[in-house]
């Protein structure tokens, strides 16, 4: 038990040792009056990774003494459907009708064959399937098993309750952690419970301290990265002059860096591209033609070729050199992907959801949407409502 991962060590053993998902376990709702009653209907758990899919389909077993299989929807097939039924008549006949609660984790990986696989057995009852998905179950789940289910809809962990689940596995590592390290942490595991538990699992095993530090965290996190190849630095050298160039505004030097690079032969395509996204980075608003003048030396040079497609570079070059620069939407953008970033996926408001179908008309996608408002409105994530980019 104890090499097994950090979220297993750590997975509740009751409905109230689980954080998050009120609007599912409260006291009222309709999920734990199902599991109070010992009526359980087959359920679709519909949310993002790491929000509690997984323990909370463990918890209803153990809660209601439920006989649970767990199953991959990657690594498992009809035969393994057919096996586990089997075996649930076996155990109703032999166990005081005991029920047989069918967990399919990613279930919108299996195909429609396989999936109908399901229905007789839902039908009758000699299972209660829940299925785990992180995808749109109106898309993902076919009509019949969908019709015969209960779609039941898991947000993102809260800050609240990623801290309650992180002080649990720092009070399992005798661990303390500073605030900072603790902020970094939380807003970096993007309502990722498993996210959190095994940045703090690595942290544990790299840091020289009880307490963990921001380094330690962000140590944890770190990627390895892909590095431009070395015996290629003349090449970035001269494309970063010749961009460099353009955005100074001057023809000439990036018409004589232009000129270095198709003379040592450098993919004509490879230097459109690049011109095509000069357009929107550094002209963008300030002359929004400069993207189409791009895009068509780009096309140009992809129909016609060298030698004759170096006419349409140069073209090219001397107009976005002499065009009005402005950065003010790309630098926007980068602003909003900070924020991405910080703050990961925020929920979407409800009014600005799409709603292509009954079951998210009914859970409230796009209510109260109105396009073309007298009043300022934002459709920003609440938490970043009044925030400016642009």
């Amino acid at each position: 038990m104890g090499d097994s991962p950090l979220a297993d060590r750590l997975r509740p053993k009751t409905l109230n040792e689980f954080f998050g998902q009120d609007h599912l376990v409260g006291q009222k709702s309709v999920l734990k009056q199902l599991i109070d009653k010992d009526e359980l209907v087959s359920m679709i758990f519909w949310g993002p990774p790491g929000c509690g899919k997984t323990t909370l389909a463990m918890l209803i077993a153990e809660k209601t003494k439920s006989y649970f299989v767990h199953f991959s929807a990657v690594t498992s097939g009809i035969a393994d459907v057919k096996k586990v039924v089997g075996q649930a008549h076996e155990r109703k006949k032999l166990y005081n009708n005991q029920k047989t609660l069918l967990f399919v984790d990613e279930i919108h990986r299996f195909n429609k064959l396989q999936q109908d696989a399901f229905l007789p057995y839902v039908e009758d009852g000699t299972i209660i399937l829940i299925g785990a998905t992180t995808e749109n179950p109106s898309f993902e789940i076919i009509s019949p098993l969908l019709s015969r289910s209960r779609v039941f809809v898991l947000k993102r962990l809260e800050n609240e309750s990623l801290k309650k689940i992180m002080d649990r596995a720092l009070k399992e590592f005798k661990l303390k952690i500073n605030k900072k390290a603790e902020e970094y942490l939380i807003d970096s595991s993007n309502g990722d419970a498993r996210i959190l538990l095994n940045i703090l699992e690595i942290s544990e095993k790299i840091t020289s301290s009880r307490t963990l530090q921001l380094k330690d965290i962000e140590e944890a996190f770190q990627k390895k990265s892909l590095q431009y190849d070395k015996a290629g630095e003349e090449h970035y050298n001269t494309i970063s002059a010749f961009i460099k160039s353009m955005r100074a505004s001057d023809p000439d030097a990036a018409l004589y860096y232009l000129a270095r690079m198709i003379d040592a032969g450098e993919d004509p395509l490879f230097i459109a591209r690049r011109m095509v996204v000069f357009a929107s980075e550094d002209i963008g608003m300030a002359q929004p033609t400069a993207l189409v003048v791009a895009n068509d030396v780009f096309r140009a040079c992809e129909t016609i070729g060298l030698p004759e497609c170096q006419e349409n570079l140069a073209h090219g070059a001397v107009y976005l050199s002499k065009a009005n620069k402005d950065r003010t939407a790309v630098d926007a953008y980068f602003r909003a992907l900070e924020d991405v970033k910080k703050y990961g996926n925020l929920p979407i408001p409800m009014e600005v959801r799409n709603a292509p179908t009954k079951l998210m008309k009914e859970l409230g996608y796009g209510k109260g949407y109105e396009p073309y408002h007298n009043t300022i409105k934002s459709f920003l994530p609440d938490k970043l409502k009044g925030k400016k980019y642009y």
